[in-house]
Order: C-alpha cells, then sequence, then structure tokens
C-alpha cells in the first residue's frame, strides 16, 4: 500500500478515507456477499484503524452473522463493508467495497473466496489465488459456522 485513497457511498452522505491506499482487492462469491452487493461482491482488506469515517451516523450494521457485520448508507442503501467482530487475530478488519473508491486505478485483482460456492456461469480471466468456505473460515477463525 502506499498514500491515502478516498471513496464513500453513492449520495455522498458517507465518505472515508484508508490511510494506506491499496493495491489489490478480491471478490467473494458467498451467497451472503451476492444478496447484500446485488452480484459478486469486489472488496479490499483495511485492517483495525485503516479507515476514518466521515458522516458515520449515516451508516446502517446488520449483524449477518456471529462474527461479522456489514454497513451500508441508511440514506442510499450503498454496500460499505463486511467487518470482522470475531476474537482472533484478524478481529476488526473491515472488507470495504471496492465499487465505493473514488478510483479504481492501479488496484490488482488478487483473490477469490467463496470459490467452492461460485455460481457455474460465473468465471473471471486470469490467475489469483483461490481460496474455499472452509479455507476461509480457518484464516479467519471463524468456526464452523459458515458465511458471515
Amino acid at each position: 500500500m502506499s498514500a491515502s485513497q478516498t471513496g464513500g457511498c453513492l449520495c455522498g452522505a458517507v465518505r472515508f478515507e484508508l490511510a494506506e491506499a491499496p493495491t489489490e482487492y478480491g471478490a467473494c462469491h458467498c451467497t451472503m456477499c451476492r444478496k447484500f452487493s446485488g452480484g459478486i461482491e469486489l472488496g479490499l482488506h483495511v485492517p483495525p484503524g485503516g479507515v476514518t469515517w466521515t458522516g458515520e451516523e449515516n451508516i446502517g450494521r446488520y449483524q449477518s452473522s456471529e462474527w461479522a457485520e456489514r454497513g451500508f448508507c441508511k440514506i442510499c442503501g450503498s454496500s460499505l463493508f463486511w467487518h470482522l467482530t470475531a476474537p482472533g487475530p484478524m478481529q476488526g478488519m473491515f472488507s470495504l467495497s471496492a465499487g465505493a473508491l473514488d478510483s479504481f486505478d492501479g488496484l490488482e485483482f488478487a483473490t477469490e473466496v467463496y470459490i467452492d460456492m461460485k455460481p457455474a456461469s460465473h468465471a473471471f480471466a486470469g490467475n489469483r489465488k483461490r481460496m474455499t468456505e472452509a479455507e476461509v473460515m480457518e484464516m479467519v477463525n471463524a468456526g464452523p459456522e459458515g458465511q458471515a
């Protein structure tokens, strides 16, 4: 990562600044992300403390599992993030909706997760890291209950 990056929701009521600009993003194929985003969720990982919000009072939060929540703009409904709340080494990590960035310039498509839930009609060109649901659960130390 390098210098900061900004973004926000569709109506502008929620804005954010990342402490460091991301260099890559990934795709999630899980059912919850598809429902939350209206398709394949493209996201970028931000460590705890790596994002500063403006208009935070306009963020709605939905606890989508025992170990994670999702955030959206209460005014326009834009999907903003997935946030890991479970204790463990990755607690507090955000996956910000990549589409909320002001610019996609310089970002590399690097990862696909929940690849075992990918609809058969979806296929991205190129090689990247791909992880199954079980591999993701182990990585975030979320236990066996599944999607977040």
